[in-house]
């Protein structure tokens, strides 16, 4: 449903309250999310960006396009995120990227895969032989002088490039639960560490996690 409408000349942009944008294709990919849902796994609900929660214990949490602005541009990074959280625990996480050709996803204890191959971080383990990724001017402008090779590509490729082991650390900004309720299980599946780091959140192969904690807050 979002690729036929991504580079579309009749796309429908609209800004919300919070002032982020959003498209008809947004809104269409999470009423049929839902629809599917209701008809495929009766007593388990939804937690979408655009249409909010429906109290399940259940739920299966949306991100219909994390990357809006890139869709609404052109640009090809953004995905489809979609988990499903059972008593308060996320169990299995899905991003589907296609106009990158990429679809991540993990299960708790299952290992983490991209395209049915397993997929592992890296093993570096100091600072300056690492890449990385920040979603903030700042992050990247104090991270770029200790680092091999730093970047910022911003939304929830950095976070699966972490888990692929392309890079080793991604610094990304205040998000919310449907930003990485998906991201979480497929990086720490793979062998790497997710969590929040004051009001933002950090990806890592597990090994740098603490280097680049100390290198931001220090």
């Amino acid at each position: 449903m979002t690729l036929p409408r991504f580079r579309s000349r009749d796309l429908l942009v609209e800004t919300k309250s919070d002032l982020s944008p959003v498209t008809d294709a947004d809104r269409a990919a999470e009423r049929r999310l839902r629809e599917r849902i209701g008809l495929d796994r009766p007593g388990e609900g939804v937690l979408g960006e655009e249409e909010g929660d429906d109290g399940s214990s259940a739920r299966w949490i949306v991100d219909p396009i994390d990357g809006t602005r890139n869709f609404s541009r052109g640009l090809p990074v953004w995905a489809t995120l979609i988990a499903l959280e059972r008593d308060g625990e996320v169990v299995c996480g899905v991003v589907s990227a296609p106009a990158l050709g990429r679809r991540w996803w993990a299960a708790r204890g299952e290992g983490a895969f991209a395209d049915g191959e397993a997929i592992r971080v890296s093993g570096i383990d100091e600072l300056e032989r690492a890449s990385v990724s920040c979603s903030y001017g700042r992050d990247l402008a104090r991270l770029e002088p200790m680092t091999w090779h730093a970047r910022g590509l911003g939304d929830f490729w950095q976070h699966m490039l972490v888990a692929e082991g392309a890079l080793d650390a991604a610094v990304d900004s205040r998000l919310s639960l449907w930003d990485y309720a998906a991201v979480e299980p497929i990086v720490t599946e793979a062998g790497g560490q997710f969590g929040p780091m004051g009001e933002q959140w950090l990806s890592s192969n597990g090994l740098l996690h603490d280097a680049v904690v100390a290198a931001l807050t220090s």
